[in-house]
């Protein structure tokens, strides 16, 4: 049985660990109406001393060098997310404690005001977030996503924002400030339009039609907007490709990409128990088209492969993309942003 509200309710074993415990416990049932629900475990907040806010990326794969990530975990609780192996690094499993265990990196906008002040940063690109939600459900109480964008907007430098959250909206308007200076572009992430599926494979994302709302307040407000279709899962959601980029065109997407489905470490049995309790019908279909798209794999770790898949299957999905992007209007690239609005304050402007 799947606990409520989350994307697993399992915890594999650390594989940093030698020693891993199961223990067995009870969860305590309420009624809601008739029906007696699993209460899902609370989401535990813990605060994050990192003293540097910036991540540097190494891969080829990736379009941008550095990022930011407010949060580590995420209450989300996509059963596929290829982030959830990084928990462990922390001690905690990439199961359930992914989900609920959330680290707080409560001094990120001061860390990042501290890195523009330096004389060694120049300008560049920073993404937010290149591991996990900058936009996840703690941030509509803490905030911090809003205050780094505040800072971005300070200093004028340009910043990419990746999310599956319409939580976006509520910042709009800094938003909007940077788009007039060409220093903004977001990615909203759409996997499926289907309510039931998203909300059993995305339990705490934002429904389908609200990110496409998401998508057309943004657009509305003059910031460029892209989407990710992703991630696409062979034989459970590609068939959705054309009409969510049909949906995203209509409601002022700029451009679109998409992403094959990534099964690393822990994440593939997490992945594999979510197809047994919510589509065992198609969990072998499944596994077999994802197989066919990773060289007989459920998983390739490779530069330039992991992120667009090989084989038969995959071209064919390349070519439904390119097909229905261009039918939409979604092949365009988005234009550079600008380098050249930064700016650092005087310290007597700092002061006030």
């Amino acid at each position: 049985m799947s606990i409520k509200g989350r994307g697993t309710d399992s915890n594999p074993a650390n594989r940093f660990d030698k020693l891993h415990v199961n223990l067995e416990h009870e969860v305590p049932p309420v009624m809601a109406g008739d029906e007696v629900e699993e209460v899902a475990p609370r989401t535990q907040l813990f605060r994050d001393s990192s003293k540097s806010i910036l991540a540097e990326n190494n891969s080829p794969d990736l379009g941008f060098r550095y990022s930011i990530n407010p949060y580590r975990g995420c209450e989300h609780g996509c059963a596929y997310c290829y982030a959830r192996p990084t928990h462990e690094y922390l001690g905690f499993s990439a199961g359930l404690d992914f989900e609920t265990k959330i680290m707080v990196k409560e001094n990120a906008p001061d860390l990042l005001r501290e890195k523009f002040m330096s004389k060694s940063w120049r300008p560049e690109l920073i993404v937010l977030s290149g591991n996990t939600d900058c936009y996840q459900p703690v941030e509509r109480k803490i905030g911090l996503t809003r205050k780094i964008l505040q800072v971005m907007l300070e200093f004028g430098n340009p910043v990419g924002v990746i999310t599956k959250n319409a939580l976006i909206t509520r910042d709009v308007e800094v938003l909007r400030e940077l788009a007039k200076k060409n220093l903004v572009s977001c990615t909203l992430s759409i996997t499926s339009l289907d309510n039931d599926l998203a909300a059993a494979l995305e339990p705490r994302t934002s429904r389908p039609q609200a990110r496409l709302n998401a998508v057309r307040i943004l657009s509305d407000a003059g910031v460029p907007v892209n989407v990710n279709v992703a991630p696409m899962i062979p034989g459970l959601n590609d068939h959705e490709m054309p009409a969510i980029l049909k949906a995203a065109s209509e409601n002022g997407a700029r451009s679109a990409a998409f992403i094959p489905v990534r099964l690393p470490l822990a994440v593939l049995p997490i992945f594999s128990d979510w197809l047994e309790k919510h589509r065992p019908l198609r969990k072998e279909k499944v596994l077999s088209n994802i197989r066919d798209i990773r060289g007989g794999k459920l998983n390739d770790s490779q530069f330039g492969t992991r992120m667009k898949g090989e084989g038969a299957k995959a071209d064919q999905i390349r070519q439904m993309f390119r097909i229905y992007s261009a039918k939409y209007g979604l092949d365009k690239k988005f234009p550079e942003l600008s380098l050249e609005q930064f700016v650092r304050p005087s310290n007597q402007l700092t002061l006030f």
